[in-house]
């Protein structure tokens, strides 16, 4: 049997496509900053939703156990992670679901933590929970990103209600490493700290790194800890709207039985049973999307330290999303809007992620290789 392969589409389909990323600029820009990925969507996947409509199948959405039993299998068979289905509930999105896991658990003026450079919808959520953002900002070493503890600690003790985590982390495409994670749960235990654990990218890990998630950390993790996470980003759905929050142990199954019943009913139909089928079918898909992530990534590097090795990049240990250092070119304030007014490439600017990060910008490597090169030309002509 040949193995799948997994391409991105051309670039002229793509621009068909009435998704934000090929919405929010013109014809004549190459759009490379939001998360989605150019590849076509898995057979599993499209065969459903065609059905679907053939049949007319587009009611209100009810009950679908098919979700919580899906992932818990795909969890134990990636991750060795044991979940109850029972406490795996739906919600429309991510962002969604950790607003109402804040409301849960804080009240406006309550104190968040988390570390910067990061998604930047973070801030937005906390903004619309009316909460206190404290960030620990990741500092960058000759090995990599690290995560200072000590401040994470000092942080704590000022009376933080929760811990925002990305898990694996976006922009830096870093995975947290085991005993990083066992001490948060052990200071979150210490200083009645709530965490929740965004991990929409963890499927997309590489095979150098291992993903942990944060509720497999056993009993300590489980009486602190909330995972959010989805279908969307690893299989390219996000469209489709549907996430799912988790939680494990009596306790927290408990507290999460709170959250309004329209958390469910707000998600989609379509998008409900495309994520049961995609963490239940999915898998050859995922694969060999992962194959073309892994070869992209490496081809990205060579393109920069080919044409333009000023550029800073560390090859991420998950997902699509490169973290470019921008500083040595002098584009400006703002790297990213340089390039978009005089390239017309569009990248994610860095100060969305961190107001310490203005000389980034994050790209979106889940297309093709030529439409990669392409945009390191553009970036080229402008300096």
């Amino acid at each position: 049997m040949t193995p799948l392969e997994i391409n991105a589409l051309p670039l002229e389909e793509m621009r068909t496509h009435r998704s934000a990323k090929w919405r929010d600029f013109s014809a004549d820009v190459l759009p490379l900053p939001v998360a989605e990925m150019d590849f076509p969507v898995a057979e599993p996947i499209r065969k459903l939703l065609l059905e679907m409509i053939e049949h007319s199948d587009l009611g209100y959405l009810g009950p679908i156990p098919e979700i919580g039993t899906s992932f818990a299998a795909f969890a134990h068979e990636r991750w060795g992670w044991v979940v109850d289905p029972n406490q795996v509930s739906i919600v429309a999105d991510v962002g969604v679901g950790v607003v109402e896991v804040l409301r849960l658990f804080t009240k406006p003026g309550d104190r968040v933590l988390l570390s910067s450079p990061i998604y930047h919808n973070f801030y937005t959520w906390i903004a619309e929970t009316h909460l206190t953002k404290v960030d620990v900002p990741f500092v960058e070493t000759d090995s990599g990103w690290t995560l200072d503890m000590a401040a994470v600690e000092t942080a704590y003790r000022t009376g933080i209600k929760v811990h925002l985590l990305c898990n694996p982390h976006n922009p830096l495409g870093r995975i947290y490493a085991r005993d990083e994670l066992v001490q948060i749960a052990l200071l979150a235990q210490e200083y009645g700290v709530i965490v929740i654990s965004d991990e929409i990218h963890a499927p997309l890990t590489f095979a150098e790194s291992e993903f942990i998630p944060f509720l497999s950390l056993g009993p300590i993790a489980e009486s602190v800890g909330v995972t959010i996470t989805a279908a969307s980003k690893a299989w390219n759905i996000a469209g489709l709207k549907c996430a799912i929050i988790i939680t494990q142990g009596a306790v927290m199954d408990e507290r999460l039985k709170s959250l309004p019943p329209a958390t469910h009913y707000r998600a989609s139909l379509l998008g409900g049973f495309a994520t049961a089928t995609a963490f239940a079918q999915g898998g050859e898909w995922l694969d060999a999307a992962i194959k073309t992530l892994d070869v992209n990534r490496y081809f990205l590097q060579d393109l920069l330290t080919k044409k333009i090795p000023e550029i800073k990049y560390r090859v991420p240990n998950c997902s699509y999303l490169a973290w470019l250092d921008l500083s040595a070119l002098d584009l400006g304030e703002n790297p990213a809007a340089t390039l978009l007014e005089r390239g017309r490439v569009a990248f994610n600017a860095g100060h969305t992620f961190s107001p310490h990060a203005s000389q980034f910008v994050r790209l979106n490597f889940a297309t093709s290789q030529s439409v990669l090169t392409e945009a390191v030309d553009r970036i080229l002509k402008v300096l």
